[in-house]
């Protein structure tokens, strides 16, 4: 569904480099802070470390990332708390730990369709936090991939991948110069190409019974362009019975990515064990 507009984010959203002139990150590298966001990095063997900085030797990230069996390829540096503070910019929720890291290879859109799920492609969608969360969703209802517009999509940041909460290092993004030649591949790769925008039909999961489904999400406030939305298979909206129009971009990717997830659910699916919540 079209997301209300929420407005450009400004270019210190964007980058990549912190506050403090240590922290500048050169080309190509980012920094990542958070528990979540590093430990999942350390247990990404494709992850190359530069730096990794941490408030005490057996920090929480650390510890998750050798529970899932990571081996920590870098000798972290033990540092004080207000060292991260000035390093990433007083609004940084850092939790007591930060890397320096390169950007993740790129993987061709071949090379993605490999994994199995259905795939997410974003239209124009800036801000990193709500790509941040869409991975997250991604993650959590098994999608393949998630394709941007190369020129139109946040690059890695800390901010992007705090939001992702460890999703950036298992979903992968691919990077595509023209989107509606990209949906025409993911046609001929087999999916069936369904934009999630008012004016088509109801998002109805089990209805897809036997397709691969990508769904296109459109910008913030200004929904799929019209290129887009006439390149897809079919648009589709979600069901919502209150007194809201529309959704923010990631509740919208999160919502349509579980209805598509009602078709693949197995009749002996059980939840798994409560958690508390990060």
């Amino acid at each position: 569904m079209r997301p209300p507009r929420s407005g450009r984010p400004s270019r210190r959203s964007r980058g990549s480099s912190p506050a403090g002139r240590e922290g500048a990150a050169a080309a190509g590298t980012c920094w990542l802070f958070g528990t979540h966001a590093v430990a999942a990095a350390l247990a990404n063997p494709n992850r190359v470390f530069q730096r990794l900085m941490v408030t005490e030797p057996e920090h929480p990230a650390l510890l998750a990332a050798r529970e899932a069996g990571a081996v920590i390829r870098i000798e972290p540096e033990i540092v004080q708390r207000v060292r991260l503070d000035d390093l990433l910019g007083a609004e940084a929720v850092h939790q007591g730990v930060a890397a320096l890291v390169k950007a993740l290879p790129n993987l061709t859109l071949e090379e993605a369709l490999e994994r199995p799920g259905p795939v997410l492609v974003l239209d124009q969608v800036t801000d990193p936090r709500n790509v941040g969360a869409i991975l997250r969703s991604a993650a959590a209802f098994g999608a393949a991939c998630l394709v941007v517009q190369d020129r139109n999509a946040p690059e890695e940041t800390a901010v992007l991948a705090k939001a992702a909460s460890g999703a950036l290092e298992t979903v992968p993004m691919v990077r595509e110069v023209n989107l509606s030649r990209a949906i025409e591949a993911l046609q001929k790769g087999g999916c069936w190409t369904v934009g999630l925008d008012a004016g088509g039909g109801l998002l109805d999961g089990p209805s897809f019974k036997g397709r691969r489904v990508a769904l296109v999400l459109g910008a913030e406030g200004k929904g799929l362009r019209r290129l887009t939305r006439e390149s897809c298979d079919e648009i589709a909206g979600l069901y919502m019975p209150g007194e809201m129009e529309s959704l923010n971009v990631s509740v919208a990717a999160a919502v349509g990515l579980y209805e598509l997830a009602r078709e693949r659910m197995p009749s002996t699916y059980q939840p798994p064990a409560t958690k508390k919540p990060t």
